[in-house]
């Protein structure tokens, strides 16, 4: 059986936004290919998806380590929750309806661990009862607002471990309590 993971970086005030936060830096970087490279799976939310399309062409002044995430990315199913979009890129699919039936129909079939990316999504997930761990990845940076890592009520969480990632990249790692 698969777990389903909801992780992110996210500023110290607990706001997930790529642009402003920045890239991470080498080292932590080097451990989200990592961890991306051993993923069985990814499901995004549209807003999401569309950002780590980003991913799907090289681009001439990226340097060695942008391309490992992009392989890594790239060999990676996704799946896409959106109403809104019509299609989507290479070794992904769209699901347009009953999204919490095919989520938990790939916990059950699937083994390893299958991210979550995008508030939104995650919420919805929160709710339903499927994400199965919380990785919040604590960025030294105050942004005082945007899109909060929670976007709803946040839900009962266990603290299970902390670990420094790298110099200024903390993760606390949580299961629903």
């Amino acid at each position: 059986m698969a777990k389903l993971v909801y992780g992110l970086s996210q500023s110290l005030d607990g706001y997930v936004d790529h642009m402003k936060l920045g890239p991470p830096p080498p080292a932590a970087f080097r451990h989200f290919i990592e961890l991306v490279r051993g993923l069985t799976g990814l499901i995004y939310g549209r807003r999401t998806y569309e950002i780590m399309r980003y991913w799907d062409e090289d681009l001439p002044d990226w340097d060695a380590e942008d391309r490992d995430f992009a392989v890594a990315y790239r060999s990676q199913p996704k799946w896409v929750v959106s109403r809104s979009l019509k299609s989507v890129g290479p070794n992904a699919t769209l699901v347009a309806d009953d999204f919490e039936t095919m989520i938990r129909r790939l916990k059950d079939e699937l083994a390893g661990e299958i991210h979550v990316g995008g508030p939104v999504l995650a919420q919805s997930l929160t709710e339903a009862g499927l994400i199965d761990e919380y990785r919040l990845y604590l960025r030294p940076v105050v942004l005082g607002g945007g899109l909060p890592f929670f976007a709803g009520p946040r839900p009962p969480l266990h603290l299970v471990a902390s670990d420094l990632i790298a110099d200024d990249l903390i993760r606390l790692t949580y299961v629903p309590a």
